[in-house]
């Protein structure tokens, strides 16, 4: 059995359930001070919430801008009040997103008032500004924290290490073995990397931070029965694994190819109440890739909040063995109840808030999106799925796209560009769209509409270009 060679952390009592837990920050870790956030439960006293300074990317003409904003988190079991005041600007407007938690705040002077529930993974931002906001997690109260009690017993075993409130340099990264956990406290800052590596069964759960610089900070690698939950990190990828569960899992990076949370040449995994914020794509699905072989199977994500401030909220089928006597391929992913908060993407090709680009010889089918709510992004498409040889990244052209399911999309913005469905030639098609109670700004598109002539396409009231090498595209109501 692998053994951890590091250093040694002080137990601590934790506390008993309650209401709310709050971690104070360790020393050596930057703070922010643009806010103040304050919480507490139904007629109890208000308790402080340190301020994390985090990092996320501005393209600024041809740069990328490490911006610095602001993180805070805290577990409840219950709805909390919670008391946001904007030290660096004064409040002349405030939303609380995504728009789908039904947050008002109340605004007093420069200080903002609303309630919150266990895993609503939100964005604050007074004035419009999304560059100087606050990211609020709410966790649920965490039923693996070890007692005092239970650490005890907990210290000596060689297969659970525990890293208590701290702030905790890893000079290499921590490797993760078959029976292990690694508990990250809430309260610990972990600067360095943790990979899960050849394993089975293992864990890697908490409320802390594994914040490397300029790094991914979580990896699953060519392992089986995986948990991964609870923690905050720049970048959370699986590749060449199986039956692999991620939850309340919150991402953020700000350097370039910053991807969330990646897939590579892996089957059976499970997304479950994850945010990600990106300087790249918040989640992809890719086959072969960086040393991973095979196809990706049985992907699913429930419950997420996408931000991308560069390139797609989600893309899938770029990558895989361009070999056509082994070609790979990517069936059967279902998204449910996603919340996008905006695209930026400046290049055409790279943009698409749900985006299939299928290269490399790999199928694509049997993938729905559904309940899917998407907000006016800065900049890119609602929509791209194209078969494509797109030589920087390819080696030849996708295979097909098949069986595709988008229900309950909605859009209400105005700065979409149009949305593309193209294929490659006559072998290589996409075939099979189904659009099921699509909405733009309110308005419900279908083949049926009673406003659209004869003569269009409905497409053309969705802002879409369905090109050469497309069959069956509908747009249905239920």
């Amino acid at each position: 059995m692998r053994s951890f060679a590091i250093a040694s952390f002080s137990l601590i009592a934790l506390a008993s359930q309650a209401a709310i837990v709050n971690y104070p920050a360790p020393k050596g870790a930057e703070l922010n001070d643009a806010f103040t956030v304050k919480v507490c439960e139904k007629g109890g006293d208000w308790q402080q919430v340190d301020v994390y300074k985090v990092k996320v990317d501005e393209v600024v003409g041809a740069k990328h801008v490490a911006r610095p904003v602001s993180m805070a988190y805290f577990d409840c079991d219950a709805e909390a009040n919670v008391m946001v005041i904007s030290n660096a600007q004064p409040v002349k407007t405030a939303q609380v997103r995504p728009q789908s938690y039904g947050i008002t705040p109340e605004i007093k002077a420069d200080t903002l008032y609303f309630t919150a529930k266990p895993l609503q993974q939100m964005s604050v931002e007074v004035n419009g500004e999304i560059f100087n906001n606050l990211h609020l997690f709410v966790n649920p109260i965490d039923a693996d924290a070890p007692t005092a009690k239970a650490l005890k017993k907990l210290k000596k075993n060689k297969d659970y290490v525990y890293f208590a409130p701290g702030y905790h340099k890893l000079d290499s990264a921590l490797r993760i073995g078959s029976g292990q956990t690694v508990y990250v406290a809430g309260g610990a800052v972990i600067d360095g990397c943790i990979e899960v590596l050849d394993a089975e069964n293992a864990r890697l759960i908490g409320r802390g931070m594994v914040y490397p610089n300029h790094a991914l900070g979580i990896t699953v690698r060519n392992s089986k029965n995986v948990e991964v939950s609870g923690l905050f990190t720049t970048q959370c990828a699986v590749g060449g694994s199986d039956s692999v569960g991620i939850s309340n899992v919150k991402v953020m990076s700000w350097y370039g190819w910053g991807d969330g949370f990646n897939v590579f040449a892996s089957n059976n995994v499970r997304y479950n109440n994850v945010f990600a914020r990106t300087s790249d794509d918040c989640h992809t699905i890719y086959c072969t890739r960086k040393g991973y072989d095979g196809s990706s199977c049985n992907i699913t994500m429930d419950d997420a909040v996408l931000w991308a401030d560069v390139a797609h909220p989600i893309m899938i089928g770029l990558h895989g063995s361009f070999n056509p006597e082994k070609p790979d391929s990517v069936v059967g992913a279902h998204y449910r109840n996603i919340d996008i908060l905006d695209h930026s993407e400046n290049q055409i090709d790279y943009q698409g808030c749900l985006t299939i680009n299928c290269g490399d010889n790999n199928l694509v089918k049997d993938i729905t999106f559904d309940d899917i709510r998407v907000d006016n992004f800065r900049k890119g498409q609602l929509v791209n799925m194209r078969i494509f040889y797109n030589k920087k990244y390819c080696e030849a052209p996708g295979r097909s796209i098949e069986n595709i399911t988008l229900r309950n999309v909605t859009y209400d913005g105005d700065n979409a560009a149009l949305s593309i469905i193209a294929g490659y030639n006559e072998a290589r098609k996409v075939k099979g769209v189904k659009f099921v109670n699509l909405r733009l700004n309110g308005r419900l598109i279908s083949d049926d509409m009673p406003e659209k002539p004869k003569w269009y396409k409905t497409s053309d009231f969705a802002n879409m270009f369905v090109g050469e090498h497309v069959e069956d595209v509908t747009f249905i109501t239920e």
